[in-house]
């Protein structure tokens, strides 16, 4: 696998592989944590991929995912300056959210606060048997706002997303899994591997089944009346139908 990188900021870096982009938080000695200038960059390259990326990897370097906004920074902030920043934020993680193309969160490690909300804007999630996750707000007074509720409502459900707040209980993998947080639980040691292999598995199924499938699913959740287009793309169903007849792979555009 040939991969090459497109740009760094010596704390995260932004590297692609064929058709896969792989953004990397990468300052392990700050648990990966992300600074206003990295949150302003993530969402600079969402709105600035190579015309080659179909699909998003979102990872942390190390043992952790990233355990959220840098709270050394805080701490040189006012309120008013704390607010611009989870503005921030969450543009940043609105501009993952909504990439066109699919994007999966690889998580090695602990995921809190900003960048558990982070991965929950990726379509797919899948971890090690060292992912956690957690919303430790409490014990800062930061008070989150609709947005980032939002995603942790249509994840976990009302209660439990109260629940995370309240007591600020981490969830682990296993539980994680359980409530549907983690897609897959990779084997130990084989977490980019098993990642890669989901996103090549995903890039060969059809670019307009795929786009429609995330596009829907954001209008019935964000939308009460959500529209309905075309059933079927007019290149990809023809190609596809005359695969499966054909009893061979589909080659779609």
């Amino acid at each position: 696998m040939t991969v090459n990188r497109f740009e760094e900021t010596g704390s995260m870096r932004l590297q692609t592989s064929g058709p896969i982009g792989i953004v990397t938080f990468d300052r392990p000695n700050r648990r990966n944590a992300l600074t206003q200038s990295m949150w302003h960059t993530l969402e600079y390259w969402c709105s600035n991929l190579p015309a080659k990326v179909k699909l998003l990897i979102l990872r942390g370097s190390g043992r952790e995912f990233t355990a959220g906004s840098d709270i050394k920074e805080f701490a040189r902030l006012t309120p008013a300056q704390a607010n611009g920043a989870f503005e921030q934020m969450e543009r940043a993680i609105h501009a993952v959210e909504m990439l066109p193309i699919p994007t999966i969160a690889a998580i090695n490690g602990p995921a809190y606060g900003a960048g558990f909300v982070l991965t929950l804007a990726c379509d797919l999630r899948i971890g090690s048997e060292n992912a956690t996750f957690g919303m430790p707000v409490g014990k800062l007074g930061i008070t989150l706002q609709p947005p980032f509720i939002r995603r942790m409502v249509q994840h976990l459900g009302p209660s439990r997303a109260k629940e995370m707040v309240y007591t600020a209980r981490q969830y682990d993998a296993t539980t994680a899994y359980r409530l549907g947080l983690l897609n897959d639980i990779a084997p130990a040691g084989q977490l980019d591997e098993f990642v890669f292999s989901t996103a090549r598995s995903i890039l060969q199924q059809s670019k307009a089944s795929i786009h429609a499938v995330k596009h829907s699913v954001h209008e019935v959740l964000n939308n009460p009346a959500p529209r309905t287009g075309a059933w079927v793309d007019d290149k990809d169903f023809v190609e596809g139908v005359a695969a499966f007849n054909e009893k061979r792979a589909a080659v779609f555009r």
